[in-house]
């Protein structure tokens, strides 16, 4: 398949997004064929390759609808947003968005936080290389001066509060273990982290996602504590801490002098 001097870019990709729209002018094909069918390949093959894409990037959800339902949501997808870059690894960035309003898909409240985890554990495989903090630096720390200290957090950290127990979700899904029934009304707060080869997915206490945006956002430990204690004033600040700590997700901690 070719395309000639009058092709029109914004008609093709329009034509590959909508199924009912005919090949856009200027699409030609070789000995003559009508282009109708070699385009409609074309087109199909696009969005396969893009559901795949998304099926290998989130194959916890399509656990969680079955492949069929998943595959239909995914192609509703891909005909809404095409890749922006040609690294499929990046593809799916609003997925989590656009299943949360997608209706077929509202009984399963806690699919789009679960999608958003899934994402950010890919992001994190593929994120910049950074040494985490040694355990040492942060003992010799004193505890006086760690309220004005600000830290800067490995390039693969995330976070995601969610109303629902994703991590244990996640957890269920990527283990062949045999788990207690879950409580789908109970929050968690997921932390993920890649500072060697292996993701950590682990969770975090109530107010721990605040408080690693905080720091993210340049605060001070003690205003990323105020941030915390905002979203649940029972925050435990050595528990979070502590897991932040040994799943390394510091790579500097800077005290004002």
């Amino acid at each position: 398949m070719t395309t000639s001097a009058d092709f029109d870019q914004g008609a093709f990709v329009r034509a590959l997004l909508e199924p009912e729209q005919p090949p856009p002018k200027g699409v030609e094909t070789p000995g003559g064929f009508p282009p109708e069918r070699r385009f409609a390949v074309y087109r199909n093959n696009m969005c396969v390759g893009l559901v795949d894409a998304l099926a290998e990037r989130f194959p916890i959800c399509l656990q969680l609808v079955g492949d069929e339902f998943f595959r239909a949501m995914a192609q509703c997808y891909a005909r809404e947003r095409l890749p922006r870059t040609p690294m499929l690894f990046e593809y799916g960035d609003a997925f989590a968005t656009f299943v949360s309003e997608f209706e077929p898909a509202r009984e399963l409240p806690y699919l789009p936080d679960v999608a958003r985890l899934e994402y950010a554990v890919g992001a994190a495989y593929h994120a910049a290389d950074a040494a985490p903090l040694s355990l040492d630096f942060l003992r010799a720390l004193p505890l006086d001066r760690l309220e004005s200290a600000t830290a800067a957090l490995h390039p693969s950290t995330h976070v995601i509060a969610s109303k629902h127990p994703i991590v244990s979700i996640w957890r269920r899904h990527m283990s062949d273990e045999k788990m207690k029934p879950l409580e789908l009304d109970r929050g968690e707060e997921a932390l993920v982290v890649r500072p060697e080869l292996a993701i950590s997915v682990s969770t975090l206490p109530a107010g721990g996602s605040a408080f690693v945006d905080a720091l993210r956002r340049g605060g001070t430990f003690g205003e990323a504590v105020n941030a915390a204690t905002g979203v649940a004033a029972d925050f435990k600040l050595t528990d979070c801490l502590r897991e932040l700590l040994l799943t390394g997700a510091f790579v500097a901690v800077s005290v004002a002098h």
